[in-house]
C-alpha cells in the first residue's frame, strides 16, 4: 500500500513540475513574441548633404550665381538667410538636434530650403 501510494504521489508531483515547466516556457516564448523589432538604420549624409548645399549658393564663390539662386529660391541670398536665422531662433522644428542615437538631423538651413 505504501508503495501504491508513493507512486501517486510521484505522478502528481511528476504533473505539477510538467504543469510548471510548460508555464514557464510559455512565459518565455511570450515575452521574447512581445519585443518590438528593431529597425535597420540607413545612412542619409545629412551632413554632406548641408555642406553641399552650403558649397552650391552660400560660401564667399558658390558653385551657382546669385542669378540662379534667385530664379531657383524665388528671393534673393540675404533676405533667405535672414528668415532662416529668424527661423532658426524663434521655432523650435527648425533647431538642429540629435535624435536617440546622437545623430544629427537636418540643419535649419536644409529645413528652410525644403519648407521655401
Amino acid at each position: 500500500m505504501s508503495s501504491s501510494s508513493s507512486d501517486g504521489v510521484d505522478e502528481a508531483v511528476e504533473e505539477m513540475f510538467d504543469q510548471e515547466f510548460d508555464n514557464i516556457i510559455d512565459s518565455l516564448v511570450d515575452v521574447q513574441a512581445n519585443k518590438p523589432k528593431r529597425r535597420g538604420y540607413i545612412e542619409r549624409d545629412r551632413e554632406q548633404g548641408h555642406n553641399q548645399l552650403w558649397n552650391d549658393y552660400f560660401k564667399e564663390h558658390p558653385t551657382y550665381p546669385a542669378d540662379m539662386f534667385r530664379r531657383r529660391f524665388r528671393v534673393n541670398k540675404p533676405l533667405f538667410l535672414r528668415i532662416v536665422d529668424r527661423i532658426n531662433n524663434e521655432v523650435p522644428y527648425f533647431e538642429q538636434r540629435k535624435n536617440g542615437h546622437e545623430r544629427y538631423g537636418l540643419s535649419a538651413l536644409q529645413k528652410c530650403t525644403a519648407a521655401i
